[in-house]
């Protein structure tokens, strides 16, 4: 099957496509000049409204703390979301049919379920059972429904990136003797993540997102300081922007971080890098 979707455009297709853009930029840069001159009627440029993110206090006492629990449970909920998605990732490529199943029952379920109400639900878990100190409460529920949503998306990730690759990979690895899981563990997985580096970039940038919902269940991250500091300070609007900003900054780099492994490691696979999102499925067929 071929690879092009559609026939590349003509010299007439090009330039109706640089007209619009040069439109599309045009709209969107009026769009912008019309919202700044609106907040400059209201007095939302002032200069009084930003002077508090020129205030050392601002940044140590709220934003570099909050920076510091959003990044907390984005590293923790990576690591833990990593770990769940290789081993369901890898039930899912299982011989046993019962093994695939539930495996796919378990991902598919809580790829299913919002982030927000997983996080809501083990906060007021946690807190009637009393597993966890109450000041950690948040943090766990906020990591767990990071862990179980995204560790779910991983497990698509590996599945698909593994059934991408060429089948000679497997079959190479049958020819010198190895097994279908040291086939899986030594050859395809590896390969099948290298090829989904884009992919699983994006879904860092989401996890890291995601930890904005964490203010919900009380949690001290970097959003809920931004709103603490607009509400001191009765620059909401300001705060804000400051925060997205922040979130903006560290998401590009790591967009970046996975661009640059992905062309220092793209040699290393035989499979196609696609950063499609994988589709729904519950796989109870043969592997």
């Amino acid at each position: 099957m071929s690879d092009v979707l559609f026939d590349a455009p003509g010299p007439r297709g090009r330039r109706r496509m640089v007209w619009i853009n040069i439109a599309a930029t045009l709209v969107v840069a009026g769009i912008g000049v019309f919202v700044l001159l609106r907040l400059a009627e209201k007095g939302q440029l002032a200069a009084s409204l930003w002077k508090p993110f020129v205030q050392a206090s601002t940044w140590t006492d709220y934003l570099l703390p909050g920076l510091k629990g959003t990044l907390e449970a984005a590293a923790l909920s990576i690591v833990a979301a990593g770990i769940f998605g290789l081993v369901f990732g890898l039930g899912r490529l299982s011989r046993s049919r019962t093994v695939r199943f539930v495996a796919g029952l378990v991902v598919e379920f809580f790829r299913a379920v919002p982030v927000l109400l997983m996080m809501i639900f083990f906060y007021l878990g946690l807190n009637q059972l009393k597993l966890v100190s109450p000041q950690d409460v948040p943090l766990v529920a906020v990591v767990a429904g990071l862990t179980l949503y995204n560790g779910s998306v991983f497990a698509e990730l590996v599945r698909s990136g593994v059934h991408n690759l060429p089948r000679g990979q497997r079959e190479a690895a049958y020819a010198v003797g190895l097994r279908r899981g040291q086939s899986l563990r030594a050859i395809e997985v590896p390969q099948a993540l290298i090829a989904m580096l884009p992919a699983i970039a994006s879904q860092l940038v989401v996890i890291l997102k995601d930890t904005a919902l964490g203010y919900i269940v009380t949690y001290p991250e970097l959003l809920d300081a931004a709103r603490r500091v607009g509400a001191g300070n009765g620059n909401i609007l300001q705060s804000l922007v400051v925060a997205a900003l922040i979130f903006i900054v560290i998401n590009y780099a790591l967009t970046r971080l996975a661009s640059l492994l992905a062309r220092r490691l793209g040699g290393r696979t035989a499979g196609r890098t696609s950063a499609a999102a994988p589709a729904l499925t519950v796989d109870v067929g043969r592997g």
